[in-house]
């Protein structure tokens, strides 16, 4: 995994000395200026060897504080090239966090914090870092480690998706992705399937042969699937994975097109979703539908007013080469269901600028067509902080993008741009199938380091799925 930095659990009177970290929530009985007001913020007293690692205000210490708090200690063991370090656990319930929740979101914010991807740099040399979790002797260390190495699992997942996200278009493409994910679901026990370019126009999914007409390297369609404990119809989980988006014929600015190998970022955590759960070992199956496509400009390439039949059979004009994201997921949406019958369906991916220019970068946009559905899915957004807002839906949208001389347009005009995207899916879902799509163009990545994500990639969603899908455990 990204970042060098591993987590133990052991008893306090197994802790051999050296530097620990505490944490304090002001107002806090310590000798220098209740370790201050920040959460994450640090300070050191070299005369008894203690960090005091702040969560900021006492009212307004949650979960998430102590993910931060993990993500500041996690970079500054990095920074200051601490080899090994302690963390009391007991100072966690002092400042009124749960034990076991509490330390969960510890170890989530220390290995999220812990990420880099330095692989192409030269002199990449990191200094192999241990925190220790001391538990004291009252408590049950037996209790936590479960819950420890849930935790673990979780963030490993993140940091494999932003691993991916963050591989450049010459080194991952549809087809060396294909090859990647064959040779993790075989280590990791997932049954693994992927249908090359010849055979999706076999089947008739037109929209995702379309769109990687014009790339050396045609579409892929992978699909992952978990057995799991029951007998269960499975979870639907489909992602969008456009390895490189040149916008095709209706290119992108040069400065729009820099970033754009993140455009896979749906597809990298529904994959990473898929190997948590099996080295979890969830209960409810799951299938995995990740569409692959390069968005690239040559004699092959599609066209605007060209016209393409899907996997479903509507046809789709298209206005926009650019709006190539929501044509591999329309194909996507459609294998699933067709071949899997899904309990419910979530479909992930950064589909449009226009979630970004009405909710930034703190929520990702989310559209349902199923009431239960969508109040499970922000309830797991607020709990995992990966948080949501939820879009309309309503009928009266596909007015935007009604064909002329075909059933619909793949754009429309700039009003209601993120739920044209939305509405455009809806038509691929039959009603019966509860299924939510997430916008996450405005979180899948960031361009400032965050309390426990560097620049760049976030892995945004794979916490928030791995809640959800604990509902049916």
């Amino acid at each position: 995994m990204p970042g060098n930095l591993s987590v133990n659990l052991i008893k306090s009177s197994e802790w051999k000395g050296g530097l620990v970290f505490r944490f304090a929530a002001a107002p806090e009985k310590v000798t220098y200026d209740s370790a201050g007001k920040e959460a994450g913020e640090i300070r050191l007293n070299p005369a008894d060897k203690t960090a005091i690692v702040s969560l900021g205000k006492l009212e307004k210490v949650d979960l998430e504080m102590a993910r931060r708090a993990g993500g500041a200690i996690a970079k500054w063991v990095a920074k200051n090239a601490v080899s090994e370090a302690g963390i009391d656990l007991a100072s966690l319930t002092e400042s009124k966090l749960p034990l076991n929740s509490g330390t969960a979101a510890l170890v989530e914010g220390l290995l999220l914090g812990a990420f880099t991807f330095g692989r192409y740099k030269s002199g990449n040399d990191e200094t192999a870092s241990v925190v220790n979790l001391l538990v004291s002797k009252d408590q049950d260390a037996g209790v936590l480690e479960p819950v420890v190495e849930r935790a673990a699992v979780t963030a490993e997942a993140v940091n494999l998706s932003r691993e991916w996200a963050h591989e450049p278009p010459n080194v991952i493409n549809p087809v060396t992705l294909a090859e990647r994910v064959q040779k993790l679901a075989a280590e990791v026990g997932l049954r693994c399937l992927v249908f090359d370019d010849k055979q999706l126009s076999e089947m008739g999914a037109g929209a995702i042969v379309a769109v990687g007409k014009g790339s050396a390297t045609p579409s892929r369609l992978i699909v992952l699937e978990y057995a799991g404990k029951s007998k269960e119809k499975p979870v639907a989980l489909v992602g969008k994975a456009i390895t490189f988006d040149t916008g095709g014929y209706s290119i992108k600015t040069g400065e729009g097109m820099v970033g754009m190998k993140y455009d896979k970022s749906g597809g990298m955590t529904v994959i990473a979703t898929l190997v948590a759960a099996a080295r979890l070992g969830l209960k409810t199956p799951l299938v995995g539908v990740v569409a692959a496509a390069e968005n690239m400009i040559s004699g092959g390439s599609y066209r605007p007013n060209d016209i393409v039949k899907t996997l479903n059979g509507k046809t789709i004009e298209i206005i926009s080469a650019d709006a190539e994201g929501r044509l591999v997921l329309c194909d996507a949406l459609s294998f699933a269901q067709k071949n899997f019958e899904p309990r419910a369906m979530v479909d992930l991916a950064t589909l449009t600028s226009g979630v970004v220019v009405a909710l930034g970068s703190v929520r990702a946009g989310f559209m349902a067509n199923n009431e239960s559905l969508a109040e499970a899915l922000a309830a797991s957004g607020e709990r995992s902080f990966e948080r949501l807002w939820r879009l309309p839906l309503d009928d009266e949208y596909f007015e935007l993008i009604k064909g002329d001389d075909s059933d619909m347009k793949n754009s429309g005009a700039r009003k209601a741009h993120p739920v044209i995207g939305g509405i455009f899916l809806k038509q691929f879902v039959s009603d019966d199938v509860p299924w939510a799509h997430i916008d996450i163009a405005g979180v899948a990545d960031t361009e400032k380091d965050m309390p426990y994500c560097p620049k760049g990639a976030t892995g945004f969603g794979v916490r928030l799925l791995l809640d959800y899908l604990n509902s049916f455990e």
